[in-house]
């Protein structure tokens, strides 16, 4: 009788700690903050805001996805995208960063207000067939394009437009390897939303929940 009243506490409290971490997964904030320089200290300004007519926004690009196709800005217009940097030659990071960046690609795969961009750092390396054989490889979907093109312009994007490495006040030249775990989020008007670590699970869900907050978003 005793270990029976036991085994019934014990499912009590395991249904009580699922029912808390569904409720902590889906407990988001009702806007998101924007960014404009490489602290990432958020700005909350609603999204009518005047003041984001001058705003940090990401400038204009042209590169060439796995498919031979031109992706500049028209490709975003009026998208929500996430950004990261990676090479097809990684052996560290850059799987598991594809792996991650494919569970928030999946669960957008249908709707066609989000896409995904993929910055190669190594663009004489990472020919289109290169990028294509990746993209074939890991499953890559329609929304996401993965990108060679200029290096300068590569690199001087990531740092100076997205922002994403983390070497603060110092500077870096086309010399320096660029190689982040960051994704970034960007809004329909070219605002940084949110800054993403792409090796971690609850920093990926996390991104998958504000994707579908800045949805919301007029």
């Amino acid at each position: 009788m005793l270990n029976r009243f036991f085994l019934l506490i014990g499912f009590i409290i395991m249904i009580s700690c699922k029912s808390n971490n569904k409720e902590k997964m889906s407990s988001r904030v009702n806007v998101l903050p924007f960014y404009n320089e490489a602290s990432f200290t958020p700005k909350w300004l609603s999204s009518l805001d005047t003041d984001l007519d001058d705003f940090h926004s990401i400038p204009d690009f042209n590169f060439i996805n796995q498919d031979g196709r031109v992706v500049n800005q028209n490709t975003f217009k009026n998208k929500i995208y996430v950004a990261d940097f990676f090479f097809t030659t990684c052996p560290g990071i850059c799987p598991k960063m594809t792996a991650n960046m494919s569970i928030v690609a999946d669960k957008f795969k249908n709707d066609t207000t989000v896409l995904f961009l993929s910055h190669s750092v190594t663009p004489l390396i990472d020919s289109v067939a290169q990028l294509k054989k990746y993209a074939l490889d890991k499953n890559i979907g329609k929304n996401w394009h993965l990108v060679t093109g200029n290096k300068k312009e590569i690199y001087d994007l990531g740092r100076q437009a997205y922002f994403v490495e983390e070497n603060l006040g110092e500077p870096k030249g086309l010399d320096d390897f660029l190689h982040t775990e960051n994704f970034v989020l960007i809004d329909k008007n070219k605002h940084i939303r949110g800054i993403y670590n792409g090796l971690n699970k609850n920093s990926v869900m996390q991104l998958i929940e504000d994707i579908k907050t800045l949805k919301k978003e007029k």
